[in-house]
C-alpha cells in the first residue's frame, strides 16, 4: 500500500477506504467490505445509504458472469464522487477495497461541476431589444449629426460652433446616464430583496425573474418538511382488513408477525451510536419502539460476513408469562421473555426502484425455520401474495389512502423451508425468496407540506404562473405530495408516461395509464404520437372542458423520450407536472426542454442535486446557504417558498421600471430636435410605438 495524490488516480487503480471515512475523490466499485455513504451531494436527500461489495461472478448467479460492469445498474456497489464514507465495515481482517472506474469531469460530481461552470448561456429578449433600442438611438443621432453639419454649413456658422452642435445631438440622443439610470431599478429591487433575506449574486437576473411565467420545485426540504411521518397501520386478518391502529408499539402487537417485519426489513444502520438510513424505515422502526444491535469492529474484523444485524422489543413491551405444556405454537405466539425474542437479519434484499420492494431473511432466536419478510408498493407485494390472503376490497382501500395523499406500503412474510441453511441463503436469489407470500397489511406514511406551501402555489396560479414539480423522491409519493399542496387539484387527472428503452431487437415504447388507477391504456404503444393528447385524455367534449391532465415520469423515462419520442417533448413539457427519480443532469435537461418551449423558468431547490437546474433556469432560487447557494443567482435565508412570489414581484418592478427609463430616454431627444421638424415626427412615431410595445408587455406580465 502506497499513498499517492487524489489527482494521480487514474482507472484501474486499487484504493483502500479508511476505517474513518473520507470524500470520495473519484468514482469507484466497491470490492471488498460495505460502505455507509451519504450521498446528498449528488441526490439531495440526505440519507445514509449501506453500499455493498460487488459481487463475485465467478461464485454469484448462474447466467450472471459475462454481466458487465454499469454505474446505473450497480448503484448499490458503487462509491460516487464528492460523496462521503461515513463508517466502513470489514471481515476477517480484510480491508475495504475499491477500484476507481471513473475520475475528473467524467465522474458524477464532475459533470454537474462542468454544467455549474459552463452553462448555456440564457438570452433574454428584454436585452437583446435594449441593445436593438441603443442602435437605433446611434442611428437617429447620426442622422441628426450629419443633418446639422450640412445644415449649418448651407447657413455659413462658425466651425465651432458646428462641432459643439454637432457632438451636442450625439450626446442627448444618446443619453451617457442610461445604463446607470436602467440599473436603477435593479439596484433599489436588490435592496428590497436584500431587506426581505434574499441575497442576490447576479443582479442582471431581478429583470428576468419580472418575466417568471413557470416555477419547478424540489420537493423534500422545499414543498414538503424532511421525512415522513406515520400516521398508523391497518393490518389483515382471516384476509379481511381490520380497523386503521394509530399506537403500534403496545403489548398486543410485540409479538404478531406484522411487528417483526416493521423491525426486520429496513436498511438502517447506527453509525457513532445514532440509527440512521432512509426516513420512512427510521419513521416505522422508531414507532414500534424496538432496539437495534449491530457487530462492533472488533467483533466483525473475527467473523465473517454472516455476522448478523440483531434487533429486540425493549422489555417494558414484554409480558412475563408461563410456557403451557408442549402445545405447538406458531413463531411469535410462544410466551417469551426479553432475552430470547431476538431476530437476526440473516440476509437483506435492498430496495430496488425497479422492483419497488425491498426484502429480508431473519430468524428468531431458537427457531428452526427462517422467515423471508418483504416490503414495497401495495400492488407489487399484492401480486407476489397467494391470492387468497390477499383482500378482497384490497384496491378500494388502496384507493381511498392515496385519494388522501398517504404513502401506502405493504407487507408480506411466509416461512422458509427447514432446507435452507444459515449457509444456503447467503446464495440464494431474490426471486426464490419473493414469491408465495402472506399479505399482511399497510403501512400509512404521512409526508407533512410546509406551512406556507399551499398558500404560496395558489397565489401563483392565480398570476398564470405555472408550477412543476422536480424530485429524486420515488413517483407515488411525489405525485401524492403534488396532489395536497394544490399543484394537482382534485379533479384532475394524472397520467403516467412509463418509456421504456430499445431492448432485445425491439424498439422503444411508451406505456400510459392513470395513476390513480394504474389501469393500463388500451394498445398504448399503437396509438400515434400526434394523436396521444386527443386519443389517450379525452374522451368526450364535456370531459374535455372538465377535466385537466397531467403528465408524469420518472428520470429514465424522460431520458429515453428526450432520446426516442423527441417530437412528443413539447407535449409532455406543456402539460408535465411531475417528474420524480429525476437525477442532476436531468433536471437540467428538463430547465432547457422547458425553455425551448418558450417558457421563463425559474427554480427553486435546496440542494447539491440541484445547482446545474439553478444555475440554467432564468431565475434559480437556493433554499440553503451551502452548495446550491454557490451556483444559484438568489438565495433565500429562510428556507421557505414564499420567497418566489416576492422575487418575481421585485423582478416585475425592475422590469417595468427599466422599460419606463427607456422611453424617457426618447423625451430628450424629441425636446431637442423641436427645431428639426423631420427628425422630431421619426421620433415621435418611434416614441408611440415604443409607448404600445411597453403597454402590451407590462399587461403580458400582469
Amino acid at each position: 500500500i502506497c499513498h499517492i495524490f487524489s489527482t494521480d488516480l487514474v482507472p484501474g487503480d486499487v484504493m483502500v477506504i479508511p476505517l474513518n471515512g473520507i470524500i470520495m475523490p473519484c468514482d469507484a466499485v466497491l470490492i471488498n467490505g460495505t460502505c455507509i455513504v451519504n450521498e446528498s451531494m449528488l441526490t439531495g436527500e440526505s440519507v445514509p445509504v449501506t453500499k455493498t461489495n460487488l459481487p463475485n461472478p465467478s461464485v454469484d448467479v448462474k447466467g450472471k458472469g459475462d454481466e458487465l460492469y454499469n454505474p446505473e445498474i450497480h448503484k448499490r456497489h458503487t462509491l460516487f464522487c464528492g460523496t462521503t464514507v461515513i463508517q466502513t465495515r470489514f471481515y476477517t481482517g480484510e480491508l475495504v477495497k475499491a477500484i476507481v472506474v471513473r475520475t475528473g469531469f467524467s465522474t458524477s460530481k464532475g459533470q454537474l461541476v462542468r454544467s455549474i461552470l459552463y452553462p448555456k448561456p440564457t438570452d433574454f429578449k428584454l436585452y437583446r431589444d435594449a441593445y436593438l433600442f441603443l442602435l437605433c438611438l446611434v442611428a437617429v443621432a447620426g442622422i441628426g449629426f450629419i443633418y446639422t453639419i450640412i445644415n449649418s454649413i448651407l447657413n455659413e456658422v462658425e466651425i465651432g460652433i458646428i462641432i459643439i452642435e454637432s457632438l451636442d445631438i450625439i450626446t442627448i440622443t444618446v443619453p451617457p446616464a442610461l445604463p446607470a439610470a436602467m440599473t436603477a431599478g435593479i439596484v433599489y429591487a436588490q435592496r428590497r430583496l436584500k431587506k426581505i433575506g434574499i441575497f442576490c449574486i447576479s443582479p442582471q437576473r431581478i429583470n428576468i425573474c419580472g418575466q417568471l411565467n413557470l416555477v419547478c420545485f424540489d420537493k423534500t426540504g422545499t414543498l414538503t418538511e424532511d421525512g415522513l411521518d406515520l400516521w398508523g397501520i391497518q393490518r389483515v386478518e382471516n384476509t379481511r382488513f381490520l380497523l386503521p391502529e394509530e399506537n403500534v408499539c403496545n403489548e398486543m402487537l410485540v409479538k404478531s408477525q406484522f411487528v417483526a417485519c416493521m423491525a426486520t426489513c429496513h436498511s438502517l444502520t447506527k453509525i457513532e451510536g445514532v440509527l440512521s438510513g432512509d426516513p420512512l424505515d427510521l419513521k416505522m422502526f422508531e414507532a414500534i419502539g424496538w432496539i437495534l444491535e449491530e457487530a462492533t469492529e472488533e467483533e466483525t474484523a473475527l467473523h465473517n460476513r454472516i455476522m448478523p444485524t440483531v434487533v429486540r422489543p425493549p422489555k417494558q413491551l414484554l409480558p412475563e408469562s408461563t410456557p403451557a405444556g408442549n402445545q405447538e405454537m406458531e413463531l411469535f405466539e410462544l410466551p417469551v421473555s426479553e432475552e430470547c425474542l431476538l431476530i437476526g437479519i440473516v440476509r437483506q434484499f435492498p430496495f430496488s426502484s425497479a422492483l419497488q420492494r425491498m426484502s429480508v431473511v431473519a430468524r428468531v432466536l431458537g427457531d428452526k425455520k427462517m422467515d423471508a419478510y418483504m416490503k414495497g408498493a401495495p400492488e407489487v407485494i399484492a401480486s407476489l401474495c397467494k391470492p387468497e390472503t390477499v383482500p378482497v376490497d384490497f384496491q378500494k382501500v388502496l384507493e381511498d389512502f392515496t385519494k388522501q395523499g398517504f404513502r401506502v406500503i405493504a407487507l408480506a412474510h411466509r416461512k422458509l423451508e427447514s432446507k435452507l441453511t444459515w449457509h444456503k441463503v447467503q446464495n440464494i436469489s431474490r426471486d426464490a425468496i419473493e414469491n408465495n407470500m402472506d399479505f399482511m397489511g399497510l403501512i400509512i406514511m404521512q409526508n407533512k407540506l410546509k406551512q406556507e406551501t399551499p398558500a404560496v402555489l395558489e397565489d401563483l396560479h392565480k398570476a398564470n404562473i405555472r408550477t412543476v414539480m422536480v424530485t429524486g423522491d420515488n413517483m407515488l409519493t411525489a405525485v401524492s405530495v403534488a396532489r395536497d399542496c394544490g399543484m394537482i387539484l382534485p379533479q384532475d387527472k394524472v397520467i403516467i408516461a412509463e418509456a421504456l428503452p430499445p431492448k432485445d431487437g425491439k424498439v422503444a415504447k411508451i406505456n400510459w395509464h392513470y395513476a390513480d388507477s394504474l389501469t393500463q391504456c388500451s394498445h398504448p404503444s399503437a396509438i400515434d404520437s400526434e394523436d396521444i393528447p386527443v386519443k389517450l385524455v379525452h374522451d368526450s367534449l364535456e370531459d374535455l372542458q372538465m377535466t385537466r391532465y397531467h403528465f408524469a415520469m420518472n428520470g429514465k423515462s424522460f431520458s429515453v423520450i428526450l432520446e426516442h419520442f423527441q417530437d412528443l417533448v413539447p407535449k409532455l413539457m406543456l402539460h408535465g407536472t411531475v417528474f420524480a427519480r429525476m437525477a442532476p443532469d436531468q433536471k437540467t435537461q428538463l430547465i432547457e426542454a422547458l425553455q425551448n418551449v418558450d417558457y421563463f423558468v425559474g427554480m427553486c431547490g435546496d440542494g447539491a442535486n440541484d445547482c446545474g437546474a439553478l444555475k440554467r433556469a432564468h431565475g434559480g432560487i437556493s433554499l440553503s446557504e451551502l452548495e446550491a447557494s454557490v451556483a444559484s443567482p438568489f438565495t433565500s435565508k429562510t428556507p421557505s417558498i414564499s420567497c418566489v412570489p416576492n422575487l418575481i414581484r421585485e423582478g416585475r418592478a425592475a422590469l417595468i421600471t427599466s422599460f419606463c427609463v427607456c422611453e424617457l430616454a426618447l423625451f430628450s431627444v424629441v425636446t431637442y430636435s423641436l427645431d428639426h421638424f423631420i427628425i422630431s415626427i421619426l421620433i415621435s412615431n418611434m416614441l408611440v410605438l415604443f409607448s404600445a410595445l411597453q403597454n402590451c408587455a407590462f399587461y403580458s406580465l400582469v
